[in-house]
């Protein structure tokens, strides 16, 4: 922006206290520094507006490059695709339709078996059984005849 060095900095600032004199010295410094950050902000704003049409540019260029993209794709499927149908249509031109058509019937409707009353568990029975998960609830005088030796069973 400017090129101001040392000496020229102190040679200005010479100039300016004897124009200005030492008690208003203060204030038009700090007058002088918040015009100098307000055209800083000013010439950042310019920068990035400049950038941002740049990026639109760029990015418009961008979308109609997509598009024609998009385009030819599209052209070159309906072509494949008219192709195709004339050459289906010509392999299947001799063959006879009077034939049975098969159509599936529709599944008939049933009812889920539900029953929420019955809670069901992601542990098959045959590994609670192995294990010895208890499955029923049982009172302590039947489980302790269920496990009573069979020579004392009665």
């Amino acid at each position: 922006m400017l090129d101001l060095g040392l000496s020229k900095m102190a040679l200005i600032g010479v100039v300016a206290l004897v124009v200005i004199g030492p008690e208003k010295l203060p204030r038009v410094a700090r007058t002088m520094g918040t015009l100098l950050g307000k055209a800083q902000r000013y010439v950042a704003d310019v920068k990035a507006e400049v950038n941002r049409s740049m990026d639109l540019d760029e990015l418009r260029k961008m979308k109609d490059s997509v598009e024609s993209a998009a385009r030819d794709v599209e052209q070159s499927v309906q072509t494949t695709t008219a192709d195709f149908e004339k050459n289906w249509a010509e392999a299947t031109a001799g063959l006879n339709s009077d034939g049975p058509q098969w159509k599936d019937p529709a599944p008939a409707y049933q009812a889920p078996r539900k029953n929420w009353r019955l809670k069901r568990g992601a542990t098959p029975q045959w590994y609670k059984a192995r294990n010895g998960v208890r499955t029923r609830a049982q009172s302590g005088a039947a489980r302790v005849a269920r496990y009573r030796p069979p020579g004392l069973r009665g």
